[in-house]
């Protein structure tokens, strides 16, 4: 007979879950389209969860643990939302966000998610033991939290620091700008030099290390200090159009004018490369994710299970399927008007959907969710699904492109659900919680987190602008997934795209992979994944080099503790650095979306600007971000590492 189970669904801790899921939604919301990138954040949600409990009275470890299942939900389902629906304002489908649609897609997508990774848990958790690296991290904060005030003030603190550099940049008090950067030319040639002056990016590099940071800024190294000199030089006059726009630009727009252009695509090229690389390198990663849904669902369910390993009830989860199933083709309906057309658009998202969350799955078990290719995997399937249905409705369909992006948009909102699930139940394992009780905390807060992202995106649309630059926000978030989605749906459906710089992207994609192979081949700790590279390539290089800056902190402070430390204690000696730039992004993403309210209300983006004279260049933004940088090492080196 089993003791009174531990609280664990609490409903202290279902309203804080839901609570820090809708803020770290709306946070990687900004960050994904700003940079491309999302982070994990289960582990700063479990400090939060410490700290706040506390102060209620004291929380159980388990309750903790729902909390940060709860919590991770909203990462996973901006990162889902982001990398996809802002291709429908792209491609001029929407002119916003609508909220129901939005809504739809993000929930039941989520939702969908869920309840394919459940299967899954036994096999990938129990029988195969996969590390899933981020859920044994949580789990150890979360073993170690007895005093947790010391992380929620650090959070606290970097969160400041963060907001206000953004506030102080140039959406906001323009103390300083957003970028620092340089551009000439040199007789033909274009010359252009620039880094993004955010302490989030910083923040992202620290969290991804060096060897990340490396291969983003080597892609940027590429497209803007390579590919624009060489256009600039031998191919500007084979393109009048062009050629006009950037005599009457300065050399900085006239970098940017190539890029947008062209270089760009030379990013597209090498991420639909890397797609294709995933689906092939991953085939036995495929194979294993789905021969363990079968064999869960071939357990016996007669069995006494213990509490720490019962899952929702199947029987559940296939009527949820089926209830989760048709409002969505229902929706696709609503889109083509066609029964012959919205039935395989439906099948196609619940193939692929399962497919893909078993290698979303296992893959977060491999190398985490934070490197897990789920833009890949999303290229894949909008390809796919654009090559099927312009099968069936012909490559001049209007609503072609539309409808492949809605299907990879529910796909990736479950895989990004589905390897994140694995990754928190991973953590309970190591706890003690309860399955059936997590499912349900990260269901709740992936509905949760979707009631807000079509508001905040909408917000963040009119004040920035997003993916394509207009004449009221030249410099909009760039949303660089969704551009790319756009592009490839687009691409199919006859739409004008330059292929040949795609061909040469795709062969700087190959070229990649095979560098990556020699070094998988010689067992070398450094390797260079090809979408990273392509990600680096298709971003302006601003954003990569305080990406490269933050992992560089990181190395050096691997290097203070190399004497004493084994690679074993690596999460130990990075658990303040960690906090500390999660709250640099928290903060600044937040602050971001706060900012947002009086441009929208003003309708003027210089709304919170200081007068000229109290407006620095680029000196003193840098001299922030050194001393930024500064700090965060010194933090970092200032504990004891227990080996």
């Amino acid at each position: 007979m089993e003791t009174k189970p531990p609280p664990e669904l609490t409903t202290r801790a279902i309203v804080l879950a839901i609570v820090l899921a809708i803020i770290l939604a709306g946070a990687n919301t900004y960050l994904g389209l700003f940079a491309g990138m999302t982070l994990a954040s289960a582990i700063p949600a479990a400090v939060v969860s410490m700290g706040v409990l506390k102060a209620l009275g004291g929380g159980h470890i388990l309750e903790n643990n729902i909390v940060a299942t709860g919590a991770s939900a909203g990462s996973s389902i901006a990162t889902g939302v982001i990398f996809t629906m802002p291709a429908l304002i792209i491609l001029g489908y929407w002119t916003d966000f609508r909220y129901s649609w939005v809504l739809a897609i993000a929930g039941l997508g989520g939702l969908l998610g869920v309840f394919f990774s459940v299967p899954l848990r036994r096999s990938m958790i129990v029988d195969q033991g996969l590390a899933f690296p981020e859920g044994k991290a949580a789990a150890e904060v979360l073993k170690t939290g007895e005093h947790p005030e010391q992380g929620l003030k650090l959070l606290a603190a970097a969160s400041v620091i963060g907001g206000f550099m953004k506030l102080a940049a140039g959406s906001g008090l323009r103390l300083i700008p957003d970028t620092a950067a340089v551009a000439g030319w040199f007789g033909k040639t274009l010359g252009y030099l620039g880094t993004n002056l955010s302490p989030a990016l910083f923040g992202v590099g620290y969290i991804v290390g060096l060897n990340i940071g490396i291969v983003m800024l080597s892609g940027g190294v590429i497209a803007w200090m390579i590919a624009i000199p060489v256009y600039s030089t031998f191919f500007l006059g084979a393109d009048p159009a062009l050629s006009a726009e950037i005599a009457a630009a300065g050399p900085i727009d006239a970098a940017y004018a190539i890029w947008s252009a062209q270089v760009r695509y030379l990013g597209v090229g090498a991420m639909l490369t890397g797609g294709v690389w995933t689906l092939i390198s991953l085939r036995s990663s495929l194979a294993s994710g789905i021969r363990s849904g079968m064999m869960a669902g071939r357990a016996n369910a007669g069995d006494v299970t213990p509490r720490t390993e019962r899952d929702l009830p199947m029987r559940y989860i296939l009527i949820g399927l089926v209830l989760f199933t048709l409002p969505l083709m229902m929706l696709y309906q609503a889109i083509v008007s066609q029964w012959l057309v919205s039935i395989p658009m439906t099948l196609i998202m619940i193939i692929a959907g399962f497919l893909f969350v078993s290698v979303s799955a296992y893959m977060a078990g491999l190398v985490g969710s934070s490197n897990n290719p789920v833009s890949g995997i999303t290229i894949a399937t909008i390809l796919f699904a654009a090559l099927v249905l312009a099968a069936i409705m012909g490559r001049d369909s209007s609503i072609g492109a539309v409808a492949a992006i809605m299907i990879g948009a529910v796909v990736c909102c479950a895989a990004c659900i589905g390897g994140d699930n694995l990754q928190d139940l991973k953590c309970g394992y190591i706890l003690g919680a309860t399955p059936w009780k997590q499912q349900t905390m990260l269901a709740i807060g992936g509905v949760s987190s979707a009631l807000v992202l079509a508001p905040v995106l909408n917000l963040l649309a009119q004040a920035y602008g997003i993916g394509v630059p207009t004449e009221t926000h030249p410099n909009p978030l760039l949303a660089p997934q969704a551009n790319l989605m756009a592009s490839v749906a687009q691409g199919i459906f006859g739409g004008e795209l330059p292929w040949t710089t795609i061909g040469i992207g795709a062969a700087i994609g190959v070229a990649i992979i095979a560098l990556d192979e020699m070094l998988k081949r010689r067992d070398s700790t450094f390797r260079v994944p090809v979408l990273a590279c392509a990600v680096g390539i298709y971003l302006p290089i601003e954003v990569s080099v305080p990406i490269f800056a933050g992992g560089l902190v990181a190395h050096f402070v691997e290097r203070h503790y190399a004497p004493f430390a084994d690679a074993s204690a690596r999460e130990r000696i990075h658990q303040k650095g960690t906090l500390f730039a999660a709250g640099l992004i928290t903060g600044e993403a937040l602050m971001g979306i706060f900012i947002a309210i009086p441009i929208v209300m003003a309708g003027r983006a210089d709304v919170l600007a200081l007068g000229a004279g109290m407006q620095f260049g680029g000196w003193l933004g840098l001299a922030m971000l050194v001393g930024v940088a500064f700090a965060m090492y010194r933090l970092a080196t200032r504990q004891t590492v227990v080996t």
